[in-house]
Formats: C-alpha cells, sequence, structure tokens
C-alpha cells in the first residue's frame, strides 16, 4: 500500500521506523570520540570509498601518531605514502599537515572548544580550518560532541530528496534544516547513520534497488 501521499512528518516517521527495523544502527561509544581523529578520517573519505577510507586512515595510524604535533611536523611523502589508496591523496596529505599545524597556532593543539563553545560559534570555527566544510564540522560535533546537528552526506542528501523529505534543489543547509525539523535532536545521528546505510545498500546512485527497499511504500521516487 502506498503511504506517500501522508503528511511528511507522519511519513518521515515511519521511514525512520521502517528503516530501524532492516539494518542495524552502530552505537555512538563505537565511534572515536577524539575529534581530531575523526577530523583526519573525514578528510580522508572525501569522494573516497569506505573500504579505502579505512585502509588509508589504517595506514597513517601506523605510520605517525594522529596528533596535531606528530601530523604537522610529519613529512609530507611519509603521509602521502599512508594515503596512497585514498583519492586525492596529495591534496589531502597537504590539508591534514596544513590542519594540524592551524590547530596547533590557533587553537592551543586542541579541538576541546567543540564541547563548550555555543554550537553555531563551534561550527564556525572548525569551518575555518581548511578542508573543513559544514559535513565535516557537523560530523566532528555530532560524533564527538553529541552536539544537536544532522550532517549531510551524499548518502543523506540522495535519500532525503528521493524520499520527498526536502526539496530536489535544496542544498546542504536547507537539508540539514528541514531533516533537522522532522525528526528529535537525540534521533539525529541514528537518522545520518540510517539513511547513509539505506543509500550505500538499496538507494544507490545508479539503479536504486526498489524491489528491496523497506521504505519504497513511503517513497514518491519508486518508479525512477
Amino acid at each position: 500500500m502506498r503511504s506517500y501521499g501522508l503528511n511528511k512528518k507522519i511519513r518521515a516517521r515511519r521511514i525512520l521506523e521502517a528503516l530501524e527495523s532492516r539494518f542495524e544502527i552502530p552505537q555512538l561509544s563505537d565511534i572515536t570520540d577524539d575529534p581530531f581523529k575523526v577530523l583526519v578520517r573525514t578528510i580522508i573519505s572525501q569522494s573516497t570509498a569506505e573500504v579505502n577510507t579505512r585502509r588509508a586512515y589504517r595506514n597513517l595510524s601506523r605510520k605517525i601518531p594522529l596528533a596535531p604535533l606528530s601530523l604537522a611536523k610529519a613529512d609530507i611523502k611519509e603521509i602521502e605514502e599512508a594515503l596512497f589508496v585514498a583519492g586525492l591523496y596529495r591534496n589531502k596529505s597537504r590539508i591534514i599537515k596544513k590542519v594540524s599545524q592551524m590547530i596547533i597556532k590557533e587553537f592551543g593543539g586542541s579541538l576541546d572548544f567543540i564541547y563548550s563553545m555555543p554550537l553555531n560559534e563551534a561550527r564556525e570555527k572548525l569551518m575555518s580550518l581548511p578542508g573543513v566544510g559544514p559535513k565535516t564540522a557537523d560530523i566532528i560535533l555530532l560524533f564527538c560532541a553529541k552536539r544537536p546537528v544532522l550532517p549531510v552526506d551524499t548518502h543523506v542528501n540522495r535519500v532525503s530528496k528521493r524520499l520527498g523529505l526536502v526539496p530536489r534543489e535544496a542544498g546542504y543547509e536547507r537539508i540539514r534544516e528541514e531533516l533537522q525539523a522532522l525528526y528529535l535532536p537525540e534521533e539525529y545521528f541514528k537518522v545520518h547513520m540510517l539513511f547513509i546505510s539505506l543509500g550505500r545498500r538499496i538507494c544507490k546512485a545508479g539503479r536504486p534497488k526498489h524491489s528491496e527497499c523497506p521504505v519504497s511504500h513511503l517513497c514518491p521516487s519508486r518508479n525512477i
């Protein structure tokens, strides 16, 4: 039975319930609470498949301690060698080194301000770092400091638009704000992870698997 004519808030609730029944949700405690490590991993992940992100991050952590001082002093070639399996590895190596230097110079070697500074100020401060856009800032704020933000990666973007939860033409900030209005702050991590699971496994960019989708009855794009 098709249910995509429902009020958007009701449909958003039913979508979340269906996804919870289908996919496992990782615990926040399973993710490192070190904001610098999350920052480094998120930079590596940009335009890179998850399997290669994991390999590159593991390579880097084995070569160099994942701390601002160590990476700021590291030879750029050593960082590049570790990140070779990731896309745009030379650019990412430069960014990671520069970010490390800036954190030492501007923030005293720590990102601990994310825990106590007002949310919007902390977000802007993170985005002042090279290579840190709104998605990276929001991931750090949610994953490490458990702040009420809902990061929008490529999967969240695609899934939320296909499900009709946000307009097709919406950019990052509008998607984030509209999704945050549809869900409770304590659900933001869950929504983020479940939309990613749906996007990676079923609602793929090229050929979505409608017959396997747990929310196809709630999706106005089921015939694309």
